[in-house]
C-alpha cells in the first residue's frame, strides 16, 4: 500500500514535470510565433488554449501537493491516509481543473469568456436556478469533506440507513451496510439528518427491538438475565455490565423492548454474531421447546 502511495506521488510529480515543460515550450512559441503559427492561425489558437489550461492547471496541482505536504507533516500522519481535508481538496483541484478546461475550449473556439459570461447573465441565471439540487450537493459535500465531524472508515447512522463511509463525493456519501450492500446518500440529506457517528464513540451499541405476549409474564430482569446467558462466550467483546433492557412500550396484549448490548469497538463480524445469538434466545422464549428445530 505504501509502495503504492508513493509511486502515486512520483506520477503526479513526473505529470507536474511534464506538463511545466510543455507550458514553457508553447509560451515560447507564443512569444517568438514560428512560421507554423503565422502560416497556420488554427495551430496558433490551439497551442494558445493549450497554455491557457496548463497554467493555472499546473499552479493548481503544484500547490495541492505542497499543501496536503503541509497537512500530513502538520498533524503527523502517515503518507497513506484517507482524510476528509485530502478528499476535500482532491475535489477542488478537479472542479478548477473543470472550469480551466471550459475556459480553454471557449478560447479555442473564439469565444471570450468576459463577454460570453457578460452576455448570458440570464441563461446562467435559469440554469442555476436549474442546477440548484447539484450545486446545493456539491456545496454540502465540500462542507462535509472539510468538516471534522465525519471521517472516512466511520460507522455512522443516517435515518434508516446505517454503515461504514466509503467515499464522500460532490453529490453523494457512499456507506457499505452489514449486508456489503452499498448505500448512496445524497449530500444534502446527510447534511440536514440527524447523524449518530459510532466511530467517534469508545463503544459501539447494539440493539436489538422485540415483542412479548404479556401472558408468558417474562419480566425485564428475567429478559435480561436471559439473554446474559446467551451472550456469555462474548463477555470479552461486550462491556462490564453493557446489556440493558428498555421497555418501549405496555399494549393490552403484548410489550415491546429494546435489548441494547454495548460493545468493546466495532467489529462486523462479532455484532453480527452477537445479534445472530440474541434473536436465537428471544425466538426460543416465545416458542415452545419441543416446536423448535432438532426438537423431538
Amino acid at each position: 500500500m505504501i509502495e503504492e502511495k508513493q509511486r502515486s506521488t512520483r506520477r503526479e510529480f513526473l505529470m507536474i514535470i511534464i506538463k511545466t515543460i510543455i507550458l514553457f515550450v508553447l509560451a515560447y512559441f507564443e512569444t517568438y510565433q514560428p512560421v507554423i503559427f503565422t502560416d497556420f492561425p488554427f495551430i496558433a489558437l490551439t497551442a494558445h488554449a493549450f497554455m491557457v489550461f496548463l497554467g493555472p492547471s499546473v499552479a493548481v496541482s503544484f500547490l495541492r501537493l505542497v499543501v496536503i505536504y503541509w497537512y500530513i507533516k502538520k498533524h503527523r500522519f502517515k503518507s497513506t491516509i484517507k482524510d476528509n481535508f485530502i478528499l476535500g481538496i482532491n475535489r477542488i483541484v478537479s472542479i478548477l481543473n473543470t472550469v480551466f478546461g471550459v475556459i480553454a475550449i471557449m478560447i479555442w473556439m473564439g469565444i471570450k469568456p468576459l463577454e460570453f459570461l457578460t452576455s448570458i447573465t440570464i441563461v446562467a441565471a435559469a440554469i442555476a436556478v436549474t442546477f440548484k439540487d447539484y450545486i446545493t450537493n456539491m456545496i454540502n459535500g465540500l462542507i462535509i469533506m472539510f468538516s471534522d465531524r465525519l471521517s472516512l472508515g466511520d460507522h455512522i447512522r443516517v435515518n434508516d440507513n446505517e454503515g461504514k463511509i466509503l467515499d464522500i463525493t460532490l453529490i453523494n456519501m457512499i456507506l457499505q451496510n452489514e449486508d456489503n450492500d452499498m448505500v448512496i446518500i445524497p449530500n444534502s440529506v446527510v447534511f440536514s439528518s440527524v447523524i449518530i457517528n459510532q466511530s467517534k464513540q469508545n463503544i459501539k451499541k447494539l440493539s436489538v427491538e422485540f415483542e412479548m405476549a404479556l401472558q408468558f409474564g417474562y419480566t425485564p430482569d428475567f429478559l435480561e438475565e436471559h439473554l446474559y446467558q446467551a451472550v456469555d462466550n462474548f463477555k470479552d467483546n461486550i462491556v462490564s455490565s453493557g446489556l440493558t433492557i428498555k421497555t418501549l412500550a405496555i399494549n393490552k396484549d403484548i410489550a415491546k423492548f429494546k435489548a441494547q448490548v454495548l460493545l468493546n469497538n466495532y467489529d462486523k463480524l462479532k455484532e453480527r454474531e452477537i445479534r445472530r445469538v440474541l434473536n436465537t434466545a428471544i425466538i426460543k422464549l416465545t416458542v415452545p421447546e419441543q416446536q423448535l428445530p432438532g426438537k423431538a
